[in-house]
């Protein structure tokens, strides 16, 4: 078992290796700490930054809860970068994150690496 499997939530199709995991940081990203029910340390604090002016400070606090978040709950992703790609007064950030993908990360596999970027974005 290389790649770990799971559903696509748009679609109900399987998906797997990349695709999943680029999901996964999304959903994780996207989850405001404390909102779900059975987890409420799942999550990141992402949503609360989204509507704050982007200083320089504020840009590192994005860069730091998506680290923070991803490092907690992606076992298969290491972040070693992102750049805010877009941000707008609307509450539109756009997040590019570039680290390393770890196909069997999830089973404490660490020998087979490559490197990957997600794209997420918030909209409100």
């Amino acid at each position: 078992m290389a790649d770990s499997t799971g559903v696509n939530a748009a679609t109900g199709a399987a998906l797997t290796g990349w695709a999943h995991v680029q999901q996964s940081i999304s959903k994780i990203l996207r989850t405001p700490i404390g909102s779900r029910v059975m987890r409420r340390d799942f999550g990141s604090d992402l949503p609360d930054l989204v509507d704050a002016k982007m200083t320089q400070r504020n840009v590192l606090a994005v860069y730091s809860a998506a680290a923070t978040a991803i490092a907690r709950w992606e076992p298969r992703f290491r972040m070693r970068g992102g750049a805010v790609q877009r941000a707008e007064a609307t509450g539109l950030l756009a997040l590019a994150i570039y680290g390393t993908y770890y196909p069997r990360g999830h089973l404490g596999d660490y020998t087979v690496a490559e490197d990957a970027t997600a794209r997420v974005v918030f909209e409100r």
